[in-house]
């Protein structure tokens, strides 16, 4: 009987403690179950902006990616120019040196035809005009001796002239 006592107040025990285990689990089981509650929207919130970090890594990986592209064709781009400056330039220079000559070339052309423009003027004036001046000279002096010598006689006036024969006009 004792050991039967002995046995039903273990089995309450035994009963208390699994009750009191019960109760025990029941509250942790209700505290995870609220933790669970509390932490599913920020879990959800951590998702949605895990996504968003996703999708702006994506996007900033493309943003990367053209701007590696756009400074790439940049520096191409400005090589390129680099070049055609360095060429515009030695065209220019040699453009410049071949237009200096050829003003060079004009002014002394110019100037020798200038030369040669005043030595004819010169010339001429010396062999030709001055000499035909002299000549024009001497040939108004000769028609005016042969006019004097071949003009007829002067006529003697021998009548007395009205006032009306006397008026020009």
């Amino acid at each position: 009987m004792v050991s039967s006592i002995v046995i039903a107040v273990s089995f309450v025990f035994m009963a208390i403690s699994l009750l009191w285990i019960a109760i025990t689990v029941r509250k942790v089981v209700k505290t995870v179950h609220n933790l669970e509650e509390r932490v599913d929207p920020l879990i959800t919130k951590v998702d949605a902006i895990s996504a968003q970090g996703r999708e702006i890594s994506v996007h900033f990986n493309e943003i990367s990616a053209n701007l590696s592209t756009t400074t790439k064709y940049l520096a191409e781009s400005t090589e390129l120019i680099k070049d055609e400056i360095a060429e515009l330039r030695l065209l220019v220079s040699d453009t410049a040196l071949v237009a200096k000559d050829k003003v060079d070339l004009v002014s002394r052309s110019i100037d020798r035809t200038h030369a040669q423009v005043t030595d004819t003027t010169e010339f001429v004036q010396q062999k030709i005009v001055v000499p035909a001046r002299e000549i024009a000279a001497i040939m108004a002096g000769v028609k005016r001796g042969l006019e004097v010598l071949f003009a007829p006689a002067p006529k003697q006036i021998d009548r007395v002239y009205t006032e009306d024969e006397l008026f020009i006009g």
